[in-house]
């Protein structure tokens, strides 16, 4: 199997046209005329709504722009400092399970941060990567949300490699108010975005070239159009 284009972006990139984009991207790979596509970027401060959202979340509408995305999921961030990365992938050519692709995307961010020596973990009836901290605080390290299109996916995920964790103050993170939200570097590791690239790129061909040898269990909501 061909690996994907692999993009990365300099700078912020703007939501909307970051869309624009994986939607044109999902039609041309659907139709044959593109590779697959793992784009990483970041943008500037902003909400998304996931199609599982509550209007009760948004603890602060005027703070930074809210923009509806298609994904799976509820309310999250994406500012500087987070990498995105955007997957757009062709589930007709790998395996036309959703659960199971949801769960990949998972194994990747933990294989990914693993390379930091984090200990990131999935947690039953919670979106998400978490990493346990003192005094048994759990933090939410990485969201997760996808949406599939006639078996080509898109959106992804998203890793605190150095946001400003206080940004977050104005929803409640992908509805989840009982716990918090951290970063590489506020785990005290001093990781750049190019570290983590690179990682993610590594770890990429563990879980998706070779085919993960696990079973199904994601718990996350996909939006799906197959």
């Amino acid at each position: 199997m061909t690996r994907p284009e692999w993009r990365i972006s300099d700078g912020l990139v703007p939501y909307d046209e970051a869309l624009a984009t994986m939607e044109a991207r999902v039609a041309d790979i659907r139709a044959g005329r593109a590779s697959e596509l793992v784009w990483l970027l970041e943008h500037p401060p902003l909400y998304t709504a996931g199609t599982s959202s509550k209007p009760q979340d948004l603890l602060q509408p005027m703070r930074f722009p809210v923009h509806v995305a298609g994904r799976g999921g509820q309310y999250t961030y994406h500012g500087p400092g987070q990498r995105v990365v955007y997957t757009m992938l062709d589930l007709r050519r790998r395996r036309q399970d959703v659960r199971r692709f949801v769960f990949d995307l998972e194994d990747w961010t933990i294989r990914t941060l693993a390379r930091f020596t984090v200990r990131a973990e999935r947690r039953d009836g919670r979106v998400g990567v978490w990493v346990a901290r003192a005094g048994g605080r759990e933090d939410k390290i990485a969201a997760i949300g996808v949406r599939i299109r006639h078996w080509v996916s898109f959106h992804g995920l998203s890793i605190n490699v150095e946001p400003d964790l206080t940004h977050y103050a104005g929803i409640v993170p992908c509805g989840i108010s009982q716990h918090g939200v951290t970063s590489l570097v506020d785990l005290g590791l001093p990781v750049t975005m190019t570290d983590l690239d690179m990682a993610l790129a590594e770890t990429f061909d563990e879980v998706f070239a070779l085919g993960a040898r696990h079973s199904s269990g994601a718990s996350s909501l996909v939006p799906t159009e197959t």
